[in-house]
């Protein structure tokens, strides 16, 4: 038994509304009466019920005019009916209609909490299963965190230690790094897991229609408000609520959120009572926030409210040794996706590849691959499959100054080549094959260039 369900009793003979109001909230439910279905259908429009135990014969309307209108307008709620013997036909027929069961006059106490139990048990299954079918779906859509790079090492360590804790997170990087990834991440690694996770992107919802969705509203706090509605944070209520691009957020919101962070409740639009909330924040921008905080368009107090803890994401060219491993991964999601039989890139594919920029990060990465999957003949992506963007070239710049009395050219190319093949080989232990998959090169190539140029050879080669 759920002891916090609410419970709405409509019923016309006050002796049986009072008799259900302390039985059942002798077993610990939250109970209102009605003592009619026009009374009823007022209350229902203004609050939230679990379940609805409703007369079928009373005097002007009938509890099926009810049923019918919290089916349409709350479809989890649980309607019982409440029937006489000579009407259990029609009780057969609203169960048809929607409603979870009927009890026939006169009933024992024992049967109709039993038929409640029943009804709160199905309503949290199905709830259970709503929330799991939707994080399933969401988490099928959405990438997985690759790589082995130091930087990439370094922000797993940093996932772990803060996953467990209640603080709350700032995730900065570019666009196409992975935030919300990092943020999911953290959720799975919490002691939350088991709650929702509940993504929004504060730049793409009308600042009109913000404050509603984040906060929810009540019926007829604005014109179009037909019925109360849950804000995303009591969405989360005890998981995890993720805030993409909150240096998008409008100032007037900034303030609600900063109350809301400050003191555990809010309060629905247009409503008048505060609830308690216990959400983990995990915040997301692309922007410099502390810039933002100094030319007065975002506030320091949340600022800091946010910035307890912060995960700085690597570009996706400063962490080119995992560009191998993300292009594998994504050829197997989406040969698997689109059906193709496509499970490798040729050598002058990953040539090509490694030396753009890649401005969008592993967004664009990944864009890139399920289009070359997409449109590759054969079970090895060439070059042809590749978008015009990577075959024309915005090859990765190499910041440096000419010295005046210029330099040796050849010796600086060797000393970069040299340089980048000693890190392959310590990022892959020594092995020769994982380091030159690592620069996106062939094995014989990447043998020839370590004899070309004097390095010792590592003592693994497979």
């Amino acid at each position: 038994m759920n002891s916090k369900a609410r419970i709405l009793v409509v019923d016309d003979e006050q002796s049986m509304r009072e008799f259900l109001e302390i039985f059942f909230r002798g077993d610990g439910y939250d109970v209102v009466t009605a003592a009619s279905v026009a009374e009823a259908l007022i209350v229902v429009d203004n609050d939230d019920f679990d379940v609805v135990i409703s007369d079928i014969q009373m005097p002007e309307q009938s509890g099926m005019k009810l049923l019918h209108h919290v089916k349409d307008h709350s479809p989890d709620t649980v309607v019982i009916m409440i029937t006489a013997f000579a009407t259990t036909e029609t009780a057969i027929s609203a169960m048809k209609q929607g409603a979870y069961d009927y009890v026939t006059k006169p009933f024992k106490v024992d049967e109709l909490r039993l038929v409640v139990e029943k009804a709160l048990e199905k309503k949290l299954l199905s709830t259970e299963n709503q929330r799991l079918r939707s994080e399933l779906r969401s988490r099928s859509k959405s990438r997985t965190l690759v790589g082995t790079s130091r930087s990439m090492q370094s922000l797993y360590d940093l996932i772990s230690q803060v996953a467990d804790t209640k603080t709350n997170v700032l995730v900065c990087g570019e666009s196409g790094t992975g935030k919300e990834l990092v943020a999911r991440e953290i959720h799975d690694q919490s002691d939350r897991s088991d709650q929702a996770f509940v993504a929004v992107n504060c730049g793409a919802i009308p600042e009109n229609l913000l404050e509603s969705e984040l906060f929810g509203h009540v019926k007829g706090a604005f014109t179009g408000a037909v019925q109360s509605k849950q804000g995303l944070f009591e969405t989360a209520h005890h998981g995890t609520l993720f805030l993409d691009e909150i240096g998008e957020l409008p100032g007037p919101l900034q303030v609600k959120l900063l109350r809301v962070l400050q003191e555990k409740s809010l309060r629905r639009v247009g409503g008048t009572t505060d609830a308690q909330v216990d959400v983990r924040i995990v915040a997301a921008t692309n922007r410099r926030l502390d810039e933002e905080v100094a030319a007065n368009r975002f506030r320091e107090d949340l600022y800091y409210r946010l910035n307890v803890i912060q995960i700085e994401l690597p570009a996706l060219r400063e962490r080119t040794e995992d560009i191998p491993l993300l292009i594998q991964h994504f050829v197997e999601k989406y040969s698997q996706e689109l059906g193709k039989d496509v499970h490798a890139v040729s050598e002058a594919t990953m040539e090509r590849v490694m030396r753009y920029d890649f401005p969008g990060n592993v967004r664009e990465l990944e864009n890139m691959v399920e289009r070359a999957v997409a449109l590759s003949q054969t079970e090895t992506i060439e070059p042809a499959s590749l978008p015009p963007t990577i075959l024309e070239g915005r090859e990765r710049s190499v910041k440096t100054r000419l010295p005046l009395e210029g330099t040796n050219l050849d010796g600086l190319v060797a000393d970069f080549e040299r340089r980048l093949l000693r890190e392959s080989l310590q990022e892959s232990g020594g092995v020769k094959k994982r380091a030159a998959m690592l620069l996106g090169i062939s094995f014989r190539s990447f043998r020839y260039r370590l004899e070309k140029l004097g390095l010792e050879n590592p003592p693994r080669e497979d």
